[in-house]
């Protein structure tokens, strides 16, 4: 999918960019490190992220303390090569040309560090997943 001297580019997006999308985008920041352009947004942003899902991911080694929840702009699906939509249903934009996944995941908002263990485990097997489509080790 990509050449050497381009990265792919990876947008999450969720409703409140305050969970699923972060989670993702951090992991996937995490394990790809610059090999991949990562942005995450939501269709409807919350004010904070959930800091159930902050503790979550602090357990699995990873800080998302200062990420702030961004709006989804036109722009930003544009400069993306893969969107990975979870739950935003018909308020993502969709545009030629670029790869789409929808992937259906419990939404954390609301939930205790317990309950989001779980979906932050299935996003990291996910996003492993994805690392190696997009962007296999060289």
């Amino acid at each position: 999918m990509s050449t050497p001297a381009e990265r792919p580019s990876v947008l999450f997006v969720c409703v409140h960019n305050a969970g699923r999308s972060q989670m993702a985008a951090a992991y996937l920041t995490h394990l790809a490190g610059d090999r991949v352009q990562v942005r995450s947004a939501g269709s409807a942003p919350a004010g904070t992220v959930n800091p159930a899902v902050v503790e979550a991911m602090a357990e699995a080694g990873i800080d998302i303390s200062a990420e702030v929840p961004k709006v989804l702009t036109i722009e930003a699906v544009q400069a993306s090569d893969v969107v990975i939509t979870m739950g935003c249903g018909d308020t993502c934009p969709v545009f030629p040309g670029k790869h789409y996944l929808d992937w259906e995941l419990p939404d954390p908002a609301g939930q205790g560090v317990e309950a989001v263990r779980p979906i932050r485990d299935e996003i990291e097997k996910r996003i492993r997943g994805l690392i190696e489509e997009i962007s296999p080790a060289q």
